[in-house]
């Protein structure tokens, strides 16, 4: 992360969810942060129940995801989280990298790009490292895209890339 920025760096208690957060005290702060490297979270696990509740609830109860057995021999060796299931992480993964003060409200404004370079198998570990890539004013606040890459524990490359747009209102 950039010195001499007026955000800052917060390790969080035993009790608190963020391991470390990113701290703007106004959405104008955000403004001059562009680039910022907004650190890393903490580790999630992705379980089969997980995943079976994900294709309950969106209907995708293809097989690599959902029939254990089957998926033994399949491509992967064992079910895979659905890529869908693996983005929705952002913005559990953005809440744990920024916090933005002296807002009336933060919103999902949606996403720019998104990438599934490589799948999540079933009992993964994945974490997300953030970047500021953009802020902008918006009528009420401010809009920042924020690269969401997320990793899972021995892989060698992203399991998932999200360009995450929030609107943050004064």
């Amino acid at each position: 992360m950039r010195a001499g920025g007026p955000w800052s760096v917060e390790r969080a208690g035993p009790y608190s969810v963020p391991s470390m957060t990113t701290n703007f005290a106004s959405p104008q702060d955000l403004l001059g942060a562009v680039g910022a490297d907004l650190g890393t979270t903490d580790w999630v696990t992705i379980t089969q129940d997980q995943i079976d509740k994900f294709a309950e609830a969106t209907l995708d109860n293809q097989w690599i995801h959902v029939d254990t057995e089957r998926a033994k021999a399949g491509p992967f060796g064992t079910p895979i989280a659905h890529g869908f299931l693996t983005m929705s992480l952002a913005a559990y993964f953005l809440s744990q990298l920024v916090h933005v003060s002296n807002i009336s409200m933060g919103i999902n404004y949606g996403a720019d790009k998104v990438r599934f370079p490589a799948p999540v198998p079933v009992n993964s570990r994945v974490r997300a490292k953030g970047e500021l890539l953009e802020a902008k004013e918006v009528p009420g606040g401010v809009q920042a895209t924020t690269r969401i890459t997320m990793e899972r524990e021995g892989g060698d490359k992203p399991v998932a890339i999200v360009d995450s747009i929030s609107r943050y209102l004064a």
